[in-house]
């Protein structure tokens, strides 16, 4: 009687397991575990990926955009910082271009200038040749007046003019008054003499003419 009690108390246990597990809800550990590096104990991790987010989804919409919005600010900040390199390289091309017209232009205008000043020389040089070889006082003179009129030339092909002094009214702005002559009162402020001559260059004047200014009786009277 024990024995069949026995072999009938089996399969109701078996029964009993098998009502369990029907009943029962199945979890499945996926944390791994890990023995430390001594060997002495072990370390349990999560697996990555299981947990769930917590953040709505709005939210995560919401970094989404944030991130491209991010992203696309570092490109323009890219784009701009190549773009001004690049107007910066051709601005300092364009510098250099220009410096270097300008300097040919200047050394042109002097190499005219030089060329334009060698007939002087030439006249100068003629002139004391036939000195030197005995000429008369007249040839000399023909020679000094061929020299200043082609100094001069050289000067005006250069844009430089002379300043108009006698008898002219005197200018401070262009004259500069060495001394002065008593004249009669129609003539106070005249320029009745000119020591050295002076010069402009377009509007700049390039040196002012030394000159004497007449003065009547009552005008220096009255200045005394």
């Amino acid at each position: 009687m024990n024995k069949r009690d026995g072999e009938e108390a089996e399969p109701r246990a078996g029964g009993d397991e098998a009502a369990r597990e029907e009943g029962s809800v199945r979890v499945s550990d996926r944390r791994r575990v890990r023995l430390d590096d001594a060997g002495e104990g072990v370390r349990v991790e999560a697996e990555a990926g299981d947990a769930p987010s917590l953040k709505p989804k709005y939210v995560e919409e919401l970094e989404a955009r944030t991130r491209a919005a991010e992203q696309k600010a570092l490109d323009v900040q890219a784009r701009f910082e190549q773009v001004r390199a690049q107007l910066q390289r051709e601005t300092d091309e364009t510098r250099q271009r220009l410096n270097r017209a300008a300097k040919e232009r200047l050394t042109r205008e002097k190499a005219g200038f030089v060329a334009s000043l060698l007939p002087v020389v030439d006249n100068l040089r003629r002139a004391i040749d036939a000195a030197q070889e005995g000429g008369g006082g007249e040839s000399l003179l023909d020679g000094l007046r061929g020299t200043l009129s082609g100094f001069e030339g050289a000067l005006s092909n250069a844009g430089v003019e002379p300043v108009a002094a006698v008898g002219e009214q005197f200018d401070p702005e262009l004259h500069e008054a060495v001394d002065t002559v008593e004249v009669e009162p129609g003539r106070d402020g005249e320029i009745t003499a000119e020591y050295s001559r002076g010069y402009r260059l377009g509007d700049q004047l390039v040196r002012p003419a030394r000159v004497q200014v007449g003065r009547s009786r009552g005008a220096q009277a009255a200045a005394e």
